[in-house]
């Protein structure tokens, strides 16, 4: 027993210990992008599904001793893809799609060692039960989840602010060189003790031995696929809703998942814990106001809003699923389908949402199916009862509607990818403006007048910090690199002779700065576009030379690690001017980047001042100067002592507690507002 235990709790560990820290070393690959995580949770559950069918066969077609050596040969096998380090040649150039070359680089990393980590759970249960015939297997389901969770919890409270990223992969793959002993072990002594079990030894064994249960019907199978489904959507859109709006990085990953896992462990573990009528009167609350608060830009009252419906709504459908479960005979059968449910969930929040719909929908569309799920789990013990439940699904319908027709007020263009949703808005008052919005927040925009290409705007204005700096440059002509176009607005001060050249990781945003916005085009700069993230594209090129390096790359509100760490600030060095300036755009609502610029800066022996720039809402042009926090990074004193800087600027001064973020390193809870 303590050998099946074991087994299965190494497992469940490794299973989702493995999660963050192969998502956490391709996150900058892919520009930090928040879609990288749920393309990853594509893969992880993809394969889960496929180790859930093959222990399913296994169980029915083979016999114990066939079982036993099929798969300790592939545990052998999986130890010759260790360790899980990825490989250079999968670092994106800018052309590739990368959903596929992320499902492709995790498929050659991690995929056999993940696809039998994920066999082990029904496997040894049904080892479990076929060897000591007492006692219902799954409670081990459980303590599958309950390992889960201590890795999820470990990886960011103990892993990954101490072990680097290589490390952490080598320690993996020992670990995981251990749980193949214990598996092969486990497999083998199973097989062997179920040969030798006489027959007439079943005699005395409970009836749940001779369990003659019929195989559950269609529709059974069905309602355990849609409510796993569900929970699997819900935990998505929910983790997407977070990351997109704050950052990509593990502790966003982490705290959904874990209060996924955590529904499980309850629900499985005993009756006790999922109290039907409770849930279902939270659920007909949450629901709603999490539909209202979708568009929610407050993190004080969005994030515990959806920590809290993300419980009830997957209590829900896991505590459903638990009243639903068969008896052991069938519980291959079970796990399969719960993890059909599981892929197809991450498959449709994933993949296909990016690819269908223009905008964020999917976590309305996925509100309205937790709500329907309801009305059906009600309909069949009193059609009455579920009348309360279809109300909350005509409610939180309308309000999803109403979110989504007010999203598109004066939009006349969106498109979405992996990357995320732009969108073009016109406005007509106080005068004619155009903006380009990516996620809820605004990047750029175009006063359309005549001339208005040449009229700086948005954050940009002549008293934001991009304005000072460029008015206190010498004369020129100027070099200017930008890592993130937006709209191209920063072109509006571009003077005949000078290079602008902007890198750009979305396809979208850059043909919508040449289509909708005339910045680009009206330049008197020379114009260069770098399609691709703009890191690896610095760390590629030979040294620019630029005057100034602009960085000005986010994605709605979130902030891409990868570009504020020592690795990427040597590389930015690399490519200014001795004399040059390093320019960060820090406006954001949550996070205070100011600190980590700053102890950057000055291992480079430069010296940092936040300028902050609050224009009036005054009719006319003024209106669309937007308030702005942007640092100044630069070992040209002359540069800072000149008017338009020093009359404004505010010296950034070092703070001991904040350390350097590094590509294996970073914490960002310490710099949230």
């Amino acid at each position: 027993m303590v050998l099946h235990a074991l087994t299965i709790f190494l497992s469940a560990f490794l299973l989702f210990l493995v999660q963050p820290i192969i998502a956490k070393q391709i996150l900058p690959w892919f520009g930090g992008s928040a879609a990288v995580w749920a393309t990853c949770m594509v893969f992880f559950q993809t394969v889960l599904l496929a180790g859930y069918a093959y222990a399913d066969w296994s169980a029915r077609r083979l016999s114990a001793r066939r079982q036993a050596i099929v798969h300790t040969a592939l545990l052998g096998l999986s130890l010759l893809t260790l360790p899980i380090l990825p490989h250079i040649r999968w670092k994106p150039t800018g052309a590739e799609d990368p959903s596929l070359l992320i499902l492709g680089l995790l498929a050659a990393t991690v995929g056999l060692p993940y696809f039998l980590l994920s066999t082990t759970s029904p496997l040894v249960q049904t080892w479990f039960w076929q060897r000591f015939r007492h006692g219902v297997p799954y409670r081990l389901f459980a303590l599958s989840n309950f390992a889960s969770l201590a890795a999820l919890l470990t990886f960011p409270l103990l892993v990954e602010p101490w072990v680097p990223g290589a490390t952490q992969s080598w320690a993996w793959s020992g670990l995981y060189v251990l749980f193949a002993v214990l598996c092969g072990a486990t497999a083998l002594t199973s097989a062997r003790a179920s040969e030798q079990q006489p027959a007439q030894a079943t005699a005395d064994i409970p009836d749940i031995v001779h369990d003659h249960t019929p195989a559950p019907a269609l529709g059974h199978k069905l309602m355990w696929f849609a409510l796993a489904a569900g929970g699997s959507c819900m935990l998505l859109a929910v983790t997407n809703h977070l990351t997109q709006n704050i950052a990509s990085f593990p502790f966003l990953w982490v705290v959904p998942l874990s209060i996924y896992l955590l529904t499980f462990i309850l629900t499985f573990d005993h009756p006790r814990w999922y109290v039907r009528p409770v849930f279902f009167v939270l659920l007909a609350g949450l629901l709603p106001a999490m539909a209202w608060k979708v568009d929610s830009l407050d993190l004080w009252i969005a994030a515990p809003l959806y920590a809290g419906g993300l419980f009830v709504a997957v209590m829900f459908c896991h505590g459903e699923l638990a009243r639903l479960r068969p008896s052991p005979k069938h519980l291959t059968s079970f796990y399969l389908m719960l993890s059909v449910g599981g892929a197809f969930g991450s498959v449709l929040i994933g993949l296909v949402a990016p690819n269908v719909l223009d905008g964020y929908y999917e976590l309305g569309f996925v509100l309205l199916g937790i709500a329907a799920l309801g009305v059906l789990r009600l309909w069949p013990t009193s059609p009455w009862l579920s009348i309360a439940p279809a109300l909350v699904l005509i409610g939180t319908g309308w309000i999803v509607w109403r979110g989504m027709e007010t999203y598109g007020l004066q939009t006349v263009k969106m498109v979405r990818n992996f990357y995320g949703v732009v969108r073009i808005v016109d406005f007509t008052s106080p005068e004619p403006y155009r903006a380009m919005y990516h996620g809820g927040i605004m990047h750029g925009g175009e006063v359309r007048v005549p001339g208005g290409a040449h009229m700086p705007s948005s954050y940009f204005g002549v008293t934001s910090g991009y304005g000072r700096l460029f008015r206190s440059l010498p004369g020129g002509p100027h070099r200017v690199g930008v890592i993130g176009l937006g709209a191209g607005a920063v072109a509006a001060w571009s003077r005949p002779g000078d290079t602008f050249r902007f890198y750009e990781i979305d396809p979208h945003v850059i043909d919508a700065a040449r289509d909708d916005f005339n910045f680009l085009s009206e330049s008197l700069a020379t114009v260069e576009i770098v399609l691709g993230d703009g890191r690896l594209a610095l760390e590629r090129e030979a040294d620019q030379g630029y005057d100034i390096l602009a960085m000005d790359a986010f994605s709605g509100d979130a902030i891409p690690m990868h570009l504020l760490t020592r690795e990427s600030f040597a590389t930015y060095v690399r490519h200014i001017k001795q004399d040059g300036a390093i320019i960060f755009q820090a406006t954001n609502r949550f996070v205070d980047i100011a600190p980590v610029v700053e102890r950057l800066a000055s291992e480079h022996g430069m010296t940092s001042v936040l300028i902050s720039d609050s224009p009036g809402r005054l009719p006319g042009i003024d209106y669309w100067r937007s308030a702005t926090d942007q640092i100044i990074c630069t070992r040209n004193r002359t540069l800072l002592v000149a008017e338009p800087i020093a009359s404004v600027s505010e010296p950034l001064l070092p703070r001991p507690e904040i350390d350097a973020w590094t590509d294996d390193a970073s914490n960002l809870l310490r710099i949230l507002k």
